[in-house]
C-alpha cells in the first residue's frame, strides 16, 4: 500500500513563461490541509456561540492560506 502526495497543476497563468504552475498549487494545498486540520474544529466550537466568527475561522484556510501560498510561488 502506498500513500501518494497530491500534485496540483494550474495552467493558463501568466506568472511564468510556460504558463503552468505545479509547485505553488501543490504547496498551497498542503498548507490548506494543515491549516484546516487545526482551524475547522476550532471554528466549529466557536460557531456554537458566535456564528459569524465561526464561519470566518472555518473559511480562513480556503480564503487566505491557499491563495497566499499559491500566489507566493510563481512556478
Amino acid at each position: 500500500m502506498a500513500i501518494g502526495i497530491p500534485i496540483c497543476v494550474q495552467c493558463g497563468t501568466k506568472s511564468n513563461p510556460c504558463r503552468c504552475k505545479v509547485v505553488g498549487p501543490t504547496v498551497g494545498f498542503l498548507a490548506f490541509a494543515a491549516a484546516a486540520i487545526v482551524e475547522w474544529p476550532v471554528g466549529a466550537m466557536v460557531y456554537c456561540f458566535r456564528h459569524v466568527k465561526g464561519r470566518r475561522i472555518m473559511a480562513h484556510p480556503a480564503a487566505v492560506v491557499y491563495p497566499t501560498v499559491n500566489g507566493a510561488i510563481p512556478i
